[in-house]
């Protein structure tokens, strides 16, 4: 076995901070963080002039995920959300700003229930719900007062809500139509009658996210990628819905957040995966904007950013390679920035952990495809242990953001590749097309050009290559070992798609529709989906495989791994088999990924030859 100076132990139980709510009166700060294992509500107060961060103290005591915590802009209460199991069926909570109290809003676990946002006089809340229909999202609104929920808006389709106008009598909606078409919509909250403010496009990319009012409330800013490649800043005039691109950026705009008086704007833009934060003063409109000092932040990935009620400061989350996820806050009068949290590394030096380097490899139709590339340190870049690591989505991107499985595999020996195969987002609407539908395969041939790049480059040993990957990743790393499998020396799949009809008919009933503009439907592809689905190519798997699963997944049913696992073992190719009964789609729960994540590198090592380094 390889030496190793800290334990897998270690590198797991380094914690995150993230998702950051100020209280009304900006003097405490909650977020969620894992300190105990699991995500929870933290609360700490606001000091710049603390030296060091204060502890936390623990608001909620779930034992289960929550998934969001958002005060009251008026009362030193938070909107909470928590699912069980993994399940992702969050409910909705209302806790108490000191802890103390924590009431249930909502009483079926078999319903999803979506925070929505607070009126501005905190006396109410949407949120959007498909306890009608599973298949659907309707909005409601909750009334403190009376304990009441309301049905505002009730429709055949994905409805979520988000802020209300300054009035509170008017809100917006997000209608989801797929997976890159979302459309905006004003809703009266009294009459429930909704205004379109974009067009329902049928072709082509059409997101329009992030939308806030204006100063005068004569228009909204949001980010919008209708007609182009990438997400752009945008103004939409209210009066004829008319929208106008006022930025045109060569990446994405990821991130707008707009302070509650619609003063202070804050932008992120993804470029080549690292992120890059603006700040702007635009109470006199775009035209009139004055560009605020930029404060020095990691070099990594902006997490999310959330104003004060006053506009006074902004909390950013931020992680990096070499970083886990913690907040920061920047103040605009004084325009000083300080640390709020500073999560535990598990005792490991920052210094032990490697930042990678991005590069391009070329594939068959003479692209490029951008990765970064993790190597070991003091070692000679040459003839080692590779694992490709793919991610999920598909609509996602490989980014240099901390991740303690890569910087345990680097500790130990191995090369990390993180490609962003066709079809990620990131680098405009085009390459992210590149793999719809019958182009599938085409995001495969990506991996196996991946690993002849690191032959051909003398990176890999070609007899240690490896390819793991979760959720459509791992379906990538079936496909993988099924179609090109004597590049690979062991394969991990974490809640993969198996086959793509029993995968499609078992879904989540909510998420069928937009995984089929994705996929294809059955209707009218599933010969296709047959043909490419690895449980139909079981005979040419010669990799051994790895594969872990959670019993509650609601996006890739947990029989996707059993029957593959079954194939495997009917054919006497080695398969290993973690299930786990408390989890949904992907690990959350550190006493899991503890014996999870462990059992991956010792399977690694015995099949990657990996004796020492």
């Amino acid at each position: 076995m390889p030496t190793e100076q800290y334990s897998f132990e270690r590198y797991l139980n380094v914690r995150t901070a993230y998702a950051p709510s100020f209280s009304p009166d900006g003097q405490r700060l909650t977020f969620l963080t894992n300190i105990t294992g699991m995500t929870e509500v933290w609360s700490i107060p606001v000091d710049m002039a603390a030296a060091m961060p204060a502890w936390p103290e623990q608001l909620t005591f779930v034992g289960d995920r929550v998934g969001g915590a958002s005060y009251s802009p008026t009362e030193n209460i938070l909107l909470v959300s928590a699912d069980a199991g993994g399940s992702e069926r969050m409910q909705l909570y209302l806790l108490g700003g000191d802890g103390a109290s924590f009431t249930s809003l909502t009483a079926k676990p078999e319903s999803i229930y979506q925070a929505g946002g607070w009126s501005p006089d905190g006396t109410r809340f949407t949120y959007a719900s498909n306890e009608r229909d599973p298949r659907y999202f309707d909005v409601y609104e909750y009334a403190l007062e009376t304990g009441q929920a309301r049905l505002v808006l009730q429709q055949d389709g994905t409805n979520y809500p988000t802020r209300y106008a300054r009035d509170g009598r008017l809100a917006l909606v997000m209608r989801v139509h797929s997976n890159i078409n979302i459309q905006l919509l004003l809703l009266d909250m009294l009459t429930g009658e909704t205004r379109p403010l974009t067009p329902e496009v049928v072709e082509g990319p059409a997101e329009h996210l992030y939308a806030h009012w204006s100063a005068d409330g004569s228009g909204l800013y949001l980010l919008s990628n209708r007609g182009r490649q990438f997400s752009a800043l945008a103004w939409l005039d209210l009066a004829t819905t008319e929208m106008t691109y006022l930025r045109d950026d060569p990446w994405d705009v990821e991130t707008l957040a707009f302070s509650h008086d619609g003063r202070h704007m804050a932008l992120v833009l993804n470029g080549d995966g690292y992120a890059k934060l603006e700040l702007f003063d635009v109470a006199g409109g775009w035209d009139a904007r004055r560009e605020l000092p930029l404060p020095g932040l990691p070099e990594g990935v902006i997490v999310g950013v959330e104003w004060s009620q006053n506009g006074e400061r902004l909390a950013i989350t931020c992680m990096s390679p070499t970083e886990t996820a913690d907040i920061f806050i920047w103040d605009v009068r004084t325009a000083q920035l300080w640390r709020a949290t500073r999560s535990a590394m598990g005792g490991i030096p920052r210094e032990a952990f490697v930042k990678p380097s991005l590069l391009r490899y070329p594939t068959f139709d003479g692209r490029e495809i951008p990765a970064f590339l993790f190597l070991p340190e003091n070692m000679l870049a040459r003839d080692l242990p590779v694992v490709i690591n793919v991610h999920g989505g598909p609509e996602g991107q490989s980014r240099p953001v901390f991740d303690p499985v890569t910087q345990y595999l680097v500790a130990r020996g191995y090369a990390v590749l993180a490609p962003n195969v066709r079809g990620s987002t990131g680098y405009g609407y085009e390459y992210q097309s590149l793999d719809d539908v019958r182009l599938r395969m085409d995001s495969v041939a990506d991996l196996q050009h991946a690993a002849l790049w690191l032959k051909s480059s003398g990176i890999a040993d070609p007899s240690r290559i490896a390819v793991m990957g979760g959720s459509y990743g791992g379906f990538m790393v079936l496909s993988a070992i099924t179609t090109y499998p004597r590049l690979w020396a062991a394969a991990v799949d974490i809640v993969g798609i198996a086959n793509f009809v029993t995968f499609l008919e078992n879904t989540g009933p909510w998420r069928r529709k937009f995984r089929e503009t994705e996929y294809g439907s059955l209707e009218n592809d599933r010969e296709f989906l047959e043909s490419i689905s690895p449980i139909n190519h079981v005979h040419d798997i010669t990799a051994p495989l790895f594969v872990i699963h959670g019993a509650n997944d609601p996006r890739v049913p947990i029989g996707e791994a059993e029957q593959m696992v079954a194939a495997l073992r009917e054919r006497n190719i080695p398969v290993e088999y973690m299930r786990f009964e408390d989890e949904g789609h992907g690990l959350i729960k550190r006493a899991n990924r503890l014996v999870a994540y462990p059992a991956v590198a010792r399977f690694l090592d015995t099949y990657m030859g990996n004796t020492e380094h």
